[in-house]
């Protein structure tokens, strides 16, 4: 097993646990009481009642920590307030982890599902909480540039390995629509910006245009995550470098593995990036050790074989994506259907996402 090295002794002061799970936010409560009730068909042995925290890293599903004794445990479930057609959806969330867990054991167990809208007014599922350190903007453990580097690298090698895995060898053949599966992201995530677009955000209409016009045909087709970023990692306590565990699974999919990747370089914020930039980073890439976008591209597509000549694509993409999200997630809060103040500014990030759509067109770093 590979030792990693502390920039000083490992005590354990040094390694700092991510921000634990806390109350449960104003108007997000659920009925604790029946889904006990209902976990205890479900779970042997299982003595409550839990004790229920709130996660708030994410910003879509609300997702919750039932800790009983001996048991600690993950609910997650859809926002409230307007989503997108096919956001949300638990019981596809649940399946496709349920199915490729045997293939990919970085996925958490899945306890049950449920889709009894009287019990909480909405589907849920249940999870095994997996416990380790999670990435954000704060790496979490103090590791030198070496050990750094070969954490950044443990993580890439696990998209690798995800997009390595036979859709039928898992039987998640059924999740994909066949050929043409950019030219259909692109202008799903267009008609979705246009549906949850506010007065004070960019129109993205020659970003939309240029992604229209340049969209390639599928470099290969294979299970993509659709979310891959640091902060959906989990690493092990004892050996921070190595990957334990990937969360949220809301997007998964079969699609063109350059556009996972493309997904994931939209957050990674690299050292020399901006000040708004490095001001906005969610996750820990600009250590010294964390490769760059550029390396992070030659990495990958050097392991799965791809060519590299037209990242410009997938990178501007990734950018609009999340510009998407960040404006959906804006919406809802706009429309005062969620109270999460996380939210409130999120339209300065969509103008800073379109400026950076429009660098890497351009041919500046995106």
């Amino acid at each position: 097993m590979p030792t990693f090295r502390h920039k000083k002794s490992a005590s354990s002061s040094q390694v700092r646990r991510p921000p634990a799970a806390a109350a449960v936010r104003s108007g997000e409560q659920f009925d604790v009481s029946a889904v006990d009730a209902w976990l205890r068909e479900r779970v042997p042995g299982l003595k409550g009642p839990p004790t229920v925290t709130q996660f708030s890293g994410g910003a879509s599903n609300w997702t919750y920590r039932l800790l009983y004794p001996g048991h600690d445990l993950v609910l997650r479930r859809p926002p409230a307030g307007t989503k997108a057609r096919s956001a949300h959806d638990m019981k596809r969330e649940y399946q496709v982890q349920k199915a490729l867990r045997p293939a990919f054991p970085y996925v958490p167990e899945m306890i049950a599902f449920c889709d009894e809208p009287a019990l909480i007014g909405c589907d849920f599922y249940v999870m095994r909480h997996i416990d380790g350190i999670i990435p954000r903007a704060t790496l979490g453990v103090q590791l030198d540039r070496e050990d750094t580097r070969r954490l950044c690298l443990n993580v890439i090698d696990t998209l690798v390995e995800l997009h390595r895995i036979d859709p039928n060898s898992v039987g998640l053949q059924g999740l994909g629509r066949g050929p043409g599966y950019v030219r259909r992201q692109v202008k799903g995530w267009s008609d979705r910006f246009r549906k949850a677009r506010t007065w004070n955000v960019p129109r993205f209409r020659r970003v939309m245009s240029w992604l229209e016009r340049r969209a390639p045909d599928d470099i290969s087709t294979c299970i993509i995550h659709n979310d891959f970023r640091l902060d959906n990692v989990v690493l092990d306590r004892a050996e921070p470098t190595r990957v334990i565990g990937v969360l949220d699974w809301e997007m998964a999919t079969i699609g063109d593995p350059l556009m996972d990747l493309g997904g994931s370089l939209a957050y990674w914020v690299q050292a020399n990036d901006d000040r708004i930039g490095l001001g906005l980073r969610r996750q820990p890439t600009h250590l010294p050790g964390m490769l760059t976008r550029r390396e992070v591209v030659e990495y990958y597509c050097g392991r799965m074989g791809f060519p590299t000549d037209n990242m410009a694509f997938y990178q501007v993409f990734g950018l609009f994506r999340l510009a998407v999200i960040a404006q959906q997630i804006y919406y809802r809060y706009h429309h005062k259907q969620t109270r999460n103040p996380a939210f409130k500014n999120l339209w300065f990030a969509v103008h800073y996402l379109h400026y950076k759509c429009w660098r890497a067109m351009l041919g500046g770093p995106g």
